[in-house]
């Protein structure tokens, strides 16, 4: 009996260690779980903050639903921290809308950011409301740190001068300036015929303290365009970077009697000295021009908020440019309402940011980007003024700011795409394994570069341009969807696009940071309102949320320089701009541009035609690169000159024709035409063409379009006048062959 119980109880005390062993097995298995789902729930992608519900970004006005209240500060909301004692305003936002009717009549909708209908354009404190106030703060949020930056060669790294520095340069420029016998006033304009390069910033910057205003000209201008602008203008000073540049003035130098003196930049060449000298034009090193100001000084005589900054002059498709008349205000307000608009997606530029300065100083949109960077005290590098050299530069420079335009982007796109097709059956799987996995983030507004795809897939794509890029952002032309929905899985940073003429200061709407659809370029910003305005003769209705896209606010520019009549054009009589586009407000409420106003014709039947609309069908067969339509009132149908894709059309012709040509060859292979002819057609039908929208005839031309070639404005825009002369002979011949 008493074994009996010994056994018993030996077997409970085993069975209760066995009871402890799994007790502890379990308590580490728990602590396991715990810790893992801890790490999962904290590391797990998170969406990023969104300004508005995304399927519905507007609202009628009296359909206003109370939304939450937001305090903001104007400083801290758009620029960060660093201001001290900014005034602070509350904005009724409901986070569900993002815009509303502001006026039922009008059928405008402006930004849900606007509160009781008024524009979002102003710092409440009152402290910077010029592009000279701007720049200050940024020397006083950076704390004078580095402002521009540029390399001396190719073998050397970038250098830099700081905030500080360029204001003191940029007085002594002014003064030089007056020294010479420039007034500072208002009526001042000053000429600049560079490239972007820190001289060009200096030279910006010194017409701002002393209320002068900046002129720029541009090489794919033209001589006769040149000309025009510094007789229109008045010009006496002219500030050039190169000797070339000076040289292309002095040839047409009789035409324009006004001009008195040129600054150079580089080192003035003995031809250039004697030429001047023959010519009794006043030739100033921009070193000489500074140490003059120095031995000069004067006091600042800033610009008021509604001075002109810019005459931006504007190449158009046809005739001598027209300068729209920009302002300190209208600048400031379109880049307060851009920072109100980014900031919430997380977009917060610091002087921790630095953009690569390689657009046009000539153009708004670079010209935009770059006073957003400065007041915010970023730093601004530019590149070596080599296009060939532009990786390199951004190789070394690693921008987070990624300023581009469709002409580029496109170019990745098809670079990247070559590889991919190019390459080996699982290579091209992987890669669309990768992209359906940033598909799907990008749904749920998770934008991110450290998943697993990117440091495998997508990580040489993000280090072409620099590996540090945390925005990408593209305008002056439509981007196909296809290539915005690439970027945006590839690049791992937010890619917006936005809308926006010289006339509005470069942007009037923008798509949502976080915003995954594509096909559209977001609603207003908030410093205006947009409205759609009927177009009768191309069956456009606002009242079917279709029209000619209209923008009013202190965004929308005073007019053409000099010009009351092609003033009278753009702007009516309330204020309104017409921009000569057709825009469709989506049902999430963003705007789609659909068409475009000028350029329709009719053909002999009676149908109008936007050929521009047709072209952005065309571009979306993977065998083209451009298309130019033509038409004429007495033909029934159209003809068009294609330009193949230089990075496909020899790939897909080697494995489907088994030919190995040159791009002269395959434009001349009759294979190869009806291929392309055949791929316009299908995609003209699922675009939703009609019969007579179709080209009934092409011609394959080997060679892009370009600015250079002079087929393209400084925008990347069809010269629609010059593309029908260069193709007189071969339209000619399709209308022959089609009868």
């Amino acid at each position: 009996m008493k074994k009996v119980t010994e056994d018993k109880l030996c077997r409970e005390k085993i069975r209760n260690m066995d009871y402890l062993k799994l007790l502890g097995a379990g308590a580490v298995t728990l602590a396991a779980v715990t810790t893992t789902t801890f790490y999962y729930l904290t590391s797990r992608p998170q969406p990023i903050p969104l300004l508005c519900d995304l399927n519905d970004q507007t609202q009628e006005k009296d359909h206003h639903v109370d939304g939450e209240r937001y305090l903001l500060s104007f400083i801290e909301f758009v620029c960060g921290e660093g201001m001290g004692n900014s005034q602070s305003i509350d904005l009724i936002v409901d986070p569900a809308n993002q815009s509303e009717i502001t006026d039922k009549n009008e059928r405008s909708r402006m930004s849900k950011l606007c509160k009781n209908g008024k524009y979002l354009c102003e710092y409440e404190d009152g402290e910077v409301k010029t592009l000279y106030d701007a720049f200050k703060r940024g020397a006083r949020v950076s704390n004078n740190g580095e402002a521009y930056g540029w390399k001396p060669s190719p073998s050397e790294p970038f250098q830099w001068i700081s905030y500080n520095d360029v204001l003191v340069r940029a007085a002594n420029v002014g003064a030089g300036l007056i020294a010479k016998g420039l007034k500072p006033e208002n009526t001042t304009n000053v000429g600049i015929y560079s490239q972007n390069r820190v001289e060009y910033g200096i030279t910006e910057q010194a017409c701002y303290m002393y209320s002068m205003v900046l002129v720029p000209l541009y090489d794919t201008l033209g001589p006769e365009a040149c000309t025009h602008i510094i007789n229109q203008a008045e010009i006496k000073t002219v500030v050039c970077d190169k000797n070339v540049k000076v040289k292309a003035i002095l040839n047409r130098i009789k035409e324009t009697p006004d001009l008195e003196s040129i600054i150079l930049v580089e080192e003035p060449s003995e031809e250039m000295k004697e030429l001047v000298q023959k010519h009794n034009i006043d030739l100033t090193s921009f070193a000489e021009l500074e140490a003059l100001g120095e031995k000069n000084p004067q006091e600042p005589k800033p610009a008021k908020p509604d001075d002109l900054c810019v005459l931006c002059y504007t190449s158009g498709t046809t005739g001598l440019p027209k300068g729209a008349m920009l302002t300190h205000r209208g600048t400031m307000a379109t880049v307060v309402a851009a920072g109100a608009v980014l900031k919430p997606g997380g977009i917060d530029i610091s002087p921790e940011d630095t953009l690569i300065s390689y657009l046009p100083l000539a153009h708004s949109y670079e010209r935009l980007l770059e006073c957003y960077c400065v007041l915010n005290g970023a730093r601004i590098g530019f590149f070596q003024g080599d296009v060939k050299l532009l990786l390199d530069d951004i190789k070394e420079l690693q921008p987070t700011l990624f300023p581009s335009v469709p002409r580029l982007l496109n170019r990745i796109y098809d670079k990247v795409m070559s590889q991919i097709n190019s390459g080996s059956g699982i290579k091209k799987k992987l890669f669309n394994m990768a992209l359906a996995s940033k598909e799907n983030e990008l749904k749920k507004s998770i934008i991110r570069n450290d998943s697993l795809w990117d440091k495998i897939v997508f990580k040489k794509i993000q280090a072409s341009l620099g590996g540090k890029v945390k925005l990408i952002t593209t305008g002056s032309a439509p981007l196909s969807p296809k290539v915005l929905h690439f970027l945006r899985c590839c690049a791992g940073c937010p890619v917006v696009e936005g809308y926006g003429q010289t006339e509005c200061h470069a942007v009037c709407s923008v798509t949502l940071v976080g915003d995954p659809d594509t096909g559209n370029v977001g609603p207003p910003l908030p410093c205006c309102e947009i409205k759609l305005a009927d177009v009768e003769e191309m069956n456009y209705y606002a009242k079917d949320n279709k029209g000619e896209v209209c923008i009013k606010g202190p965004n929308v520019f005073l007019g053409y320089y000099r010009d009351q009549a092609k003033t009278e054009e753009a702007l009516d009589k309330d204020g309104w701009l017409h921009t000569g586009d057709i825009g469709q407000w989506l049902e999430n409420g963003t705007l789609k541009i659909i068409d475009r106003k000028k350029n329709i014709f009719k053909l002999a039947q009676g149908e109008y035609i936007a050929p521009e609309k047709i072209e952005n069908v065309y571009v979306r067969s993977p065998l083209v690169a451009q298309v130019f339509i033509h038409g004429e009132s007495l033909k029934s149908s159209l003809v068009g000159v294609v330009v193949p894709d230089p990075e496909v059309l020899p790939g897909w012709a080697k494995t489907n024709l088994h030919v190995t040509q040159t791009m002269e060859e395959l434009c001349a292979n009759p294979d190869v035409k009806k291929q392309i002819m055949t791929d316009l057609t299908n995609i003209g039908k699922t675009g939703g063409l009609h019969s007579f929208e179709q080209v009934k005839d092409i011609f394959l031309y080997p060679e892009q379009f370009s600015v250079e070639n002079g087929l393209l404005t400084p925008t990347f825009k069809a010269k629609r006048h010059e593309l029908k002369l260069k193709f007189k002979s071969e339209i000619d011949e399709m209308y022959k062959n089609l009868v």
